[in-house]
């Protein structure tokens, strides 16, 4: 673990408690007085968005550096793909017949959980939206395995509480799209993506882009389920179009069951059986 540093000067909750200790008057009433790290009305102002940025991008960080975890697999997915004995309550007969893929995420997030565990939780450390569906399936997973696992939730409108399968110390919250997508990254090892809606297929063409453009290292990915896939994206076309590169379309490879996306990774990693 790291060490935490110890300062000569006094801990910013030091100062806060005194602060909250001083007398009451016009002076100390004014929110001119307040210490700017406990204003809130001074934090929320729309000026002070690029320390917010900040925040979001050191918070996770450095709870990681701190447990010391250096790799992630990252599953991306449908929040409405419901397990296969809910696949009554689907809102489609799609929904219903993807919902195979639920059982799916679950055993592949199994078996990066079972190689987390031989490392000591630092590696291959799954890594969800924190949200149900295939989210939940890989958080579950994890826990499976005796694995920890990482929830990376969102403020949205409609937003539930992360899934009970997140580890509690590792599930975030966050305001930024931006950023929380740039951790889902950071750390990956392999990326699989499932059946998804918007969110599922923003998160996809944000990873292909980066190797595309060499901004980002090249990972497995993983995409579960050629049928839908193929059905939603005509890649050939964009090949053909010539707004893609023909090599381009090695960028992924489609699998359809946990074996056969852990196979790759074990193959390009390395990993013994």
């Amino acid at each position: 673990m790291v060490k935490k540093r110890v300062s000569i000067f006094p801990s910013a909750d030091y100062d806060a408690r005194r602060a909250e200790q001083i007398p009451e008057t016009p002076q100390t009433r004014s929110p001119a007085f307040r210490l700017a790290f406990r204003d809130w009305e001074f934090l929320e102002k729309d000026e002070l968005r690029p320390v917010r940025l900040q925040l979001e991008l050191l918070k996770f960080e450095m709870i990681l550096t701190e447990r010391e975890i250096t790799s992630t697999v990252v599953m991306f997915g449908g929040a409405r793909i419901p397990p296969p004995d809910q696949r009554e309550t689907a809102r489609t007969k799609t929904l219903a017949e993807l919902s195979h893929y639920y059982e799916e995420a679950r055993a592949f997030a199994r078996l990066s959980g079972e190689e987390s565990v031989r490392r000591d939780g630092r590696e291959f450390v799954v890594c969800t939206g924190g949200g149900p569906g295939v989210m939940e399936a890989g958080n579950c997973g994890a826990s499976e395995a005796g694995a920890e696992s990482i929830g990376l939730g969102i403020v949205l409108p409609r937003e539930e509480a992360p899934n009970e399968f997140v580890t509690p110390e590792l599930s975030f919250n966050f305001h930024y799209f931006a950023i929380r997508k740039m951790h889902f990254l950071m750390r990956a090892r392999a990326v699989a993506v499932f059946p998804g809606g918007f969110g599922t297929l923003d998160e996809l063409f944000e990873t292909l882009t980066l190797i595309q453009t060499k901004r980002m290292e090249p990972v497995p990915m993983l995409l579960f389920g050629r049928e839908f896939w193929e059905r939603i994206v005509n890649w050939k076309a964009l090949a053909d179009a010539g707004t893609i590169s023909e090599g381009d379309l090695d960028l992924f490879r489609y699998v359809e069951t946990a074996e056969e996306g852990w196979d790759i990774i074990r193959q390009s990693e390395g990993l013994d059986g």
